[in-house]
């Protein structure tokens, strides 16, 4: 979205594109990414429904998702969502613009045409100096109202991201330490039939 374009919402700021833009460029510079994260829940009273740990590896458009219970492998062109429990894996088509949120979104330049976005100031945290965006999705029919997105203003890196979905619930991805210069194989990004025994697949392509 250009800096000058707007929309019944507003415009964004464009100290929020600059900050946004660095800290996509910095991803861009990495070949491969291997990420460690904790997902925390909150419920709409504040209550705390836990933690997950995850691990992210990512590859251009492709990227593989493990957290507590579920894997999610995607090629750039099908996503396939493993659950554990169940031994189920579910395979849809990969569509950048739908409506669910997965850790891999924290290190891509989705801002850029689905939200506004501006800067709430700056904080310190574990010693950093934290800028603090807010981002607000155009389109309204997500089922989330907003993003906060953490970079330290000094290595342009994003450090965590809170969503708030519309029922009230808080999702915060904590990034705990990530390596830009990660091995990894395109196969890592598709999910392996014979690595799972008995595996129940729901196929959702059209």
């Amino acid at each position: 979205m250009g800096l000058s374009q707007n929309n019944s919402l507003g415009q964004s700021d464009p100290e929020a594109k600059q900050i946004l833009d660095k800290a996509s460029d910095k991803i861009k510079s990495f070949k491969a990414i291997q990420a460690t994260f904790t997902l925390a829940i909150q419920d709409a009273q504040g209550q705390s429904e836990g933690t997950k740990k995850g691990t992210l590896l990512m590859k251009g458009n492709k990227f593989k998702v493990d957290i507590t219970g579920q894997e999610i492998y995607s090629d750039g062109s099908t996503i396939w969502t493993y659950d554990k429990s169940s031994n189920e894996v579910t395979i849809t088509k990969y569509d950048a613009t739908t409506n669910s949120w997965s850790p891999q979104k924290l290190f891509t330049n989705f801002y850029d045409k689905d939200f506004l976005y501006k800067v709430n100031g700056e904080q310190k945290a574990n010693g950093k100096i934290v800028q603090e965006i807010e981002m607000t999705p155009t389109d309204k029919s997500r089922n989330f109202h907003k993003i906060y997105l953490y970079i330290d203003k000094k290595t342009h890196m994003v450090i965590s991201g809170k969503l708030l979905d519309k029922n009230g619930n808080r999702y915060t991805y904590s990034v705990n330490n990530v390596n830009g210069k990660a091995a990894i194989s395109d196969g890592s990004f598709s999910f392996d039939k014979s690595k799972h025994p008995g595996v129940e697949e729901v196929d959702l392509r059209q």
